[in-house]
C-alpha cells in the first residue's frame, strides 16, 4: 500500500480518473437484487469486507509512505465476482482510512494497484479456466487459487515501483530491502489463498461463484 508521500499529484489525479469508472462500472454490473434477497451473500459480503481489514491490518511498513502486506482478494473474487469483489476491496480500504491505516487522497491509487489489478488477474484466470472446461478439480485449485495469488502479488508490486518510477519519484535505497521482501511474499500469499479455495471447494463449493459443481463435482474425469 502506497501512500501519499510517494505519489505526485499526476499519480494521484490519474489514479482517481481511473478508479471512480471502474467504481461505478462495478456499481452498475454488481447483482444486487440477488444479493438483498440472499441472506447467505450479504454474510459472504460483509465477511471478505471484514477478513479484508484485518489482512491488511497486518502490514511490514517502510518509511516513508509504503507499506506491504498481503493481499488476499483472489478467494475474494472467486467467492463474489469481480463488481463485489471490487466493491468490498473498496469499502475494506475506506475502512482503513477511517481507522487512520491509510491516506484519504491515496485512496484512488491504492484501489487501481492494490484491487483492481488483484481481481482482474483472479477474474481473468478464472475465465480462462472456464473456457478451457477441464474436468479436474486440482487444476481449478492451481489456476484459479495458487496461481493467480502470486502472479498478484508479482504484478502489483513491480506496477507500483514503475509507475513511482514514471510518476518521477527518485526511489532510496531502502527499496532495496522492499524488493528482497516480495520473494518472500509471493510464496505465502498463493498459500493463503490457495488453502482456502482449497477448504471452499472441498467444504462449501456453493459459496464460490466461479466455480462448476455439476462439472468438477459430479463429472467424471478424463484425460
Amino acid at each position: 500500500m502506497i501512500g501519499t508521500p510517494l505519489l505526485t499529484e499526476s499519480l494521484i489525479f490519474g489514479a482517481w480518473a481511473l478508479a471512480v469508472p471502474l467504481l461505478v462500472w462495478a456499481i452498475g454490473r454488481a447483482p444486487w437484487i440477488e444479493l438483498m434477497s440472499d441472506s447467505r451473500r450479504q454474510h459472504l459480503l460483509f465477511g471478505c469486507v471484514f477478513a479484508l481489514v484485518l489482512l491488511w491490518l497486518v502490514r511490514r511498513d517502510f518509511a516513508p509512505g509504503l507499506a506491504f502486506h498481503f493481499i488476499g482478494l483472489t478467494v475474494v473474487t472467486l467467492l463474489l465476482d469481480w463488481p463485489l469483489a471490487l466493491l468490498a476491496g473498496f469499502a475494506g480500504q475506506c475502512a482503513l482510512c477511517a481507522l487512520g491505516r491509510m491516506e484519504w487522497a491515496a485512496l484512488g491509487f491504492n484501489a487501481v494497484l492494490w484491487l483492481a489489478l488483484p481481481v482482474l488477474i483472479a477474474q481473468g484466470c478464472a475465465l480462462w479456466v472456464e473456457r478451457r472446461q477441464p474436468r479436474n478439480l486440482f487444476v481449478y485449485i492451481f489456476l484459479c487459487g495458487f496461481f493467480p495469488a502470486a502472479l498478484t502479488a508479482l504484478a502489483v508490486a513491480l506496477l507500483g515501483l514503475w509507475l513511482l518510477q514514471w510518476g518521477g519519484l527518485a526511489l532510496p535505497y531502502w527499496l532495496q530491502d522492499y524488493a528482497g521482501y516480495l520473494w518472500l511474499v509471493m510464496f505465502p500469499e498463493a498459500f493463503i489463498n490457495g488453502m482456502l479455495v482449497s477448504a471452499l471447494v472441498i467444504f462449501k463449493p456453493e459459496w464460490l461463484e466461479t466455480f462448476n459443481r455439476s462439472r468438477y463435482l459430479q463429472a467424471p474425469w478424463r484425460d
